[in-house]
């Protein structure tokens, strides 16, 4: 029985393959940026979709058998290829939870704090309660198949030793970033502007009796009211994410393309 031979550059391949599939997986959300999936679970897919893309990718890898810098700096280069793609989705993520934050905080939410897997930090319990909305939204239109679909792309516009840091990729990060903060205003936006009324009107209320015990009141109504609305606009919520993740392959081909 001959045995298949396995060349070295087959071997180069399949590792440069590894690096920028494993650091897509580790960085994108639900599968690799939550800490909840154990490493072998994140090691194991990484592994599986490299041998599955392993048949279709050709990669020339002539200049960086040369020596060992260029073969460092090609690897170095899938490394980022993988994060500046999984980054993406991480900033909608985190737009979610910022406005998760802002909420919880005029609801008076902000002692009443948990852990996050992801980052381990403490975060209030609005903003986890968005995020897990937020994912299921995202695995229920399949916008992890636009990571999967990118990673086998990237090979086709994207050799090894050719990515670029350039100053436009900078600049288009940058401004992917900023969402950041848009996404969390406009989500939060219908809830704290009523809190904000409420507590207006409270303080009117306050200044006008000051007989009238405002904080057993105030409390109960600022949650109460934060519930509600938090109910009333979640159609909205729901409509708004699905339109922020059905733009995700459209912001991953424009990195694609300045990289």
């Amino acid at each position: 029985m001959n045995l298949p031979v396995i060349t070295q550059e087959q071997i180069d391949t399949l590792i440069f393959i590894f690096l920028r599939v494993s650091a897509m997986i580790a960085v994108m959300p639900v599968f690799g940026g939550d800490r909840a999936v154990p490493v072998l679970v994140k090691g194991g897919l990484s592994l599986l979709i490299t041998l599955l893309l392993f048949p279709f990718v050709k990669i020339s890898l002539g200049a960086t058998s040369a020596g060992l810098f260029p073969m460092a700096a090609a690897m170095v280069g899938e490394i980022l290829i993988g994060c500046v793609i999984g980054f993406v989705a991480r900033f909608l993520f985190a737009g979610i939870q910022f406005a998760g934050e802002l909420i919880g905080f005029e609801m008076g939410f902000s002692m009443a704090n948990v852990i996050d897997p992801v980052t381990s930090t403490q975060i209030p319990l609005i903003s986890q309660f968005q995020y897990i909305i937020a994912i299921v939204i995202f695995l229920t239109l399949n916008a992890h198949h636009v990571f999967f679909s990118a990673m086998a792309e990237s090979f086709e516009r994207i050799a090894p030793l050719q990515f670029h840091l350039s100053g436009q990729l900078t600049q288009t990060l940058c401004l992917y970033s900023k969402d950041v903060f848009l996404i969390a205003v406009k989500v939060s936006a219908p809830v704290v502007a009523v809190l904000i009324f409420t507590n207006i009107a409270l303080g009117i209320v306050a200044r006008t009796v000051p007989q009238f015990n405002i904080f057993i009141i105030g409390f109960p109504l600022q949650i109460a009211l934060g519930f509600i609305f938090l109910g009333l606009t979640a159609p909205m919520f729901v409509s708004f994410t699905s339109g922020l993740f059905l733009n995700l392959e459209k912001q991953i081909h424009v990195l694609l393309r300045m990289m």
